[in-house]
Formats: C-alpha cells, structure tokens, sequence
C-alpha cells in the first residue's frame, strides 16, 4: 500500500482525498480501489529514469489490466508488455498503440500472431523453435515480415517463489542458454523473420538487482556471439519482475534499479542498443487496495475467524501462493484487538486472505487487504458463482467507477439447458 496514496486522516483510512469508508458505503464490498497518483508517481520513477538514455518502458498488462489503468499509462507516453491477443486488444481500448507493444508469451497461437502481426506489434518475444516456425508461416501468409526477439533462459536463480521464478532451466519458459546461439541462427534463416532483439525475464518480487546483473552479463556475452554470426541486435529486454514492500521486504528504488542495469550496459559497451524495461507489480502493486467487509467474528478452540465478503476468488494470491498481503481497519478502533484469521465465505479451507493478524473488530467493520494492484483482479475467478468485485479509481478528491461489479445473471448468460 502506498502510504502517500491511502493514509489515514483522524482514524479514517483514505485514498488520496477520499475517505475509503465512503467508498464502501457508496460501491459496495468487495472493492478494488486504485490510486491514480500512485499509478502516475511509479511509473514516473521509471520514466525518469529512462530520460536521456536509449531506454523504453513497456507497461506488464498482466499486472493489472484494467482500462482506466492502462488509459493513465498510455497517456503518460508508455508502451506495454502483452502476453495475449485479449490483453492487445484492451491496451488498443484504452489508448495504447500496437506498435509500441512487445508480445510476449509462450504459447501464441497462430490466430494471436496473426492479430499481432496485422496490429503492427513492435516485436514478438519468441520462447521456442516451434514457435519461430510457426510465425514464420504467419507471417508469410501476409506477406510480411515479423520482427523478433528471443527469450533466453539464462539459468539465473531469481531467489523469489518457485512459482514466479521464470529464469531457471527447469521452467518452462524462454530458449535454454546453451541452444540460443544456434535458436538465433535459425531464426535469421527463416524468410519471414526480423531478428532484432534479444529478451529475458528471471522471475516476479524479485527484491535484489544482483540477479539481474548476473543475467546480464551471460545476455551481453550472448549478444557478442550472435553478431559475431552476422546478425544485428538493435535491443535488449530485460523484462520486468522488480519487488514491492508487501511487509517488510526492502527491494531497491525504482530509479537506482533502473540506472543500475543502464550503467552495467553501457560500462560493457553495449549503450547503444535500446534497452526495454517490462515492470508490472512495481507500477501497480501498492497503488491498490481491496475493501471488504467482517460479516462474522467466529471464535474456535484453537483459532479466530473474522469471515468477511471477500474471498479467495477475489484476491487469489494467498491461497495460490501463501502471499502475505497486510490487512488494516478502515476506521481504527480505540479498543482491545484480538488475533484472527482473516477468511472468506468460499467452500475451501485454502480460501483465506490473512493469518494470525492482531485486530479490534466487530461485525460490519470494514478492511483494507493492501499491495492488492498487481494480481488482483486480473487472477479473480467467479468460483462458487460469486460475482466478480467492482473497481474504482480515485483521483484526488474525486473516484470513478472503472469497472461495474458483476451480478449473478451476467455469470451464466452464455449458458443453456437441454432441450425436453
């Protein structure tokens, strides 16, 4: 959570200038609810940082991709990182362009590619050698050429969760180190192919530049090869996954990351290539909270329950990866605080949002579940036909409906019985 962008004001949590109290009363819980200044100071953190040197930024849509978040970015001149030909189409919607779009992903399919290729993507970051041909054949079909950089693995240990962690050889993403300079041999053979990057992305809340420095360096050493083969790098990507504070990790500020990385390339002669950054979590992650409301303080022989109206299916991080997300009053209670288990009202024992947390609670109290921006609602599900949360944006003194919270009708409108 930002602690500029939601803070408290005599007891009262607010989103910049509004009251979150009022939020709930006026949308309804559960509630997504992001800061535009927060949105708008990250990514300038970037963006800054990237001034005067060879350096884009392309926003990780996957993070979260809700238009009016997306529309704060385009506005402020990024690009974006898609993984989908879905998440083309909203970064189209909300006032970003194709061509500074880097498509991503390990499984395109054909029709994507061909989405891709006719937008006029900027590049495609190809993770195999079935999938060069198969964008080769795309591409031919058009009669274009597509540009492309590939994904390498580098077999770094990004030292984050086993499931987040992307740059390992026994993940399943990115060409293995050891068969990129070949991969890139075939890939300048094919008719139909521009090669003109090179990508790589080690893994998500990653809280030390270390990592990336070690990739680096194998990447740079790569690229010497590469041209030395006859083809030309014009870029690097060295893809996103920089950490936030959830609780008390301390990962490195967005601008001394972003100059760490520059400064080692251009220090091994490489600054004049273009360098991309992807971020994701760290533009959106702490610029979002989710309200929710206690509907029940159930007490047991070992633990307390405070069961409230969100649920796994709202925020999936904890139950999918036991994430620690801080958990706070909206309005603080002058009263004596018990330890509860926060938890949700889904058929599972996994559908929890917070353990073990010290809070002075009586029915109807709302929370905050903070650092809720980043895979929060991009990862909620409708399981136990719940309807899906609304999402608001504030904007000083001002919050805007973003998203309409979904109603149990539009959840099996496509569906039909059988006939008699």
């Amino acid at each position: 959570m930002s602690d500029s962008a939601f803070h408290y004001v005599d007891g009262v949590l607010h989103a910049e200038g509004v009251s979150a109290a009022s939020l709930a009363e006026q949308f309804g819980t559960p509630l997504y609810v992001y800061s535009r200044d927060a949105l708008t100071q990250a990514y300038r953190a970037y963006a800054d940082a990237c001034a005067g040197r060879n350096a884009t930024v392309h926003v990780a849509v996957k993070a979260n991709s809700n238009l009016a978040v997306l529309n704060v970015f385009a506005r402020m001149g990024a690009g974006f990182d898609i993984v989908s030909s879905g998440e083309l189409a909203r970064v189209i919607a909300a006032g970003g362009r194709a061509e500074n779009a880097v498509f991503s992903g390990v499984g395109k399919s054909a029709a994507e590619m061909r989405e891709g290729l006719e937008a006029g993507v900027k590049c495609f970051n190809v993770e195999s050698i079935p999938e060069l041909h198969a964008l080769n054949e795309v591409a031919k079909s058009l009669g274009k050429k597509a540009p492309v950089s590939l994904r390498v693995n580098p077999d770094v240990d990004a030292k984050t969760h086993p499931y987040i962690s992307t740059g390992l050889k026994s993940n399943k993403f990115g060409v293995a180190f050891s068969d990129a300079r070949a991969t890139y041999a075939q890939a300048q053979a094919m008719d139909h192919l521009d090669v003109v990057g090179i990508d790589c992305h080690i893994g998500s809340q990653i809280t030390e530049i270390s990592p990336y420095l070690d990739a680096l360096d194998k990447l740079l050493e790569l690229v010497k090869q590469i041209e030395a083969d006859g083809m030309s790098i014009r870029h690097i990507d060295v893809g996103g996954g920089l950490g936030i504070t959830y609780d008390d990790e301390t990962p490195p500020a967005i601008g001394d990351f972003v100059t760490t990385l520059l400064d080692h390339i251009e220090e091994r002669g490489h600054g004049a290539r273009e360098v991309y950054f992807e971020p994701g979590r760290s533009l959106v992650g702490n610029a979002g909270v989710l309200l929710t409301r206690v509907e029940y303080l159930k007490p047991g022989e070992e633990k307390n329950f405070a069961i409230v109206d969100a649920a796994m299916n709202d925020l999936a991080r904890p139950a999918m990866y036991e994430a620690y997300h801080r958990i706070v009053p909206v309005v603080k209670r002058d009263a004596a605080a018990q330890i509860y288990d926060v938890v949700g009202p889904v058929c599972e024992s996994g559908d929890w949002l917070g353990r073990d947390r010290e809070l002075a609670l009586v029915p109807g109290d709302l929370l905050a579940i903070c650092s809720a921006g980043a895979y929060g609602f991009v990862m909620s599900s409708n399981y136990n036909t719940r309807p899906r949360a609304a999402e608001i944006m504030v904007d000083g003194e001002r919050a805007r409906l973003v998203r309409e919270r979904e109603d149990v009708k539009q959840l099996f409108a496509g569906e039909s019985i059988l006939p008699d």
